[in-house]
């Protein structure tokens, strides 16, 4: 039923046909979803003993495996390349904002800790070093005999000397 509002009015037999038509057009129920069952039972008979034999299952993927495959590995590629370009930014950030300051803060407690380690060190010296005096009463000999070996290997060499 074709009409133009301009030229002319709807009678109300009309504007009942055109609503009805409308209602039904916009608010009908939709059509039901039919559902595809995501299993399968496989009701043959077990054997009394024994495993169970393979029961074939179609395959019905739709990209090969191959090429699965190579798109698992190149998002496993790019992810890692993403944390390697990550961790090389947040690297070359922190050196590009170094200031004298920074360093200094940065080596002041271990340059601390450097110092105490010497003052223990030589606290540890001085308490070896005592002092002891020994008292030989045996007659002393003098052995004047150097064992002078040397070795020569390409442009490294090593002297040894012995006295006995």
């Amino acid at each position: 039923m074709d009409f133009d509002p301009i030229t002319r009015p709807l009678t109300d037999a009309e504007a009942r046909a055109e609503a009805q038509r409308i209602i039904e057009a916009n608010f009908r129920p939709e059509t039901p979803v039919r559902h595809i069952p995501t299993s399968f039972r496989d009701d043959t008979p077990l054997p009394d003993y024994g495993t169970t034999p393979p029961v074939h299952q179609d395959d019905r993927r739709i990209v090969p495996a191959w090429a699965a495959g190579i798109a698992v590995a190149s998002i496993g590629v790019g992810a890692g390349i993403t944390g390697i370009g990550c961790g090389a930014w947040l690297v070359l950030q922190g050196l590009a904002s170094v200031t004298l300051y920074g360093v200094l803060m940065v080596t002041l407690p271990f340059a601390g800790l450097a110092m105490v380690a010497t003052a223990i060190g030589g606290a540890i010296s001085k308490a070896r070093s005592a002092v002891t005096k020994n008292v030989y009463e045996a007659p002393a000999v003098q052995n004047t005999q150097i064992n002078n070996t040397s070795h020569q290997r390409g442009m490294f060499s090593r002297t040894r000397n012995d006295i006995r």
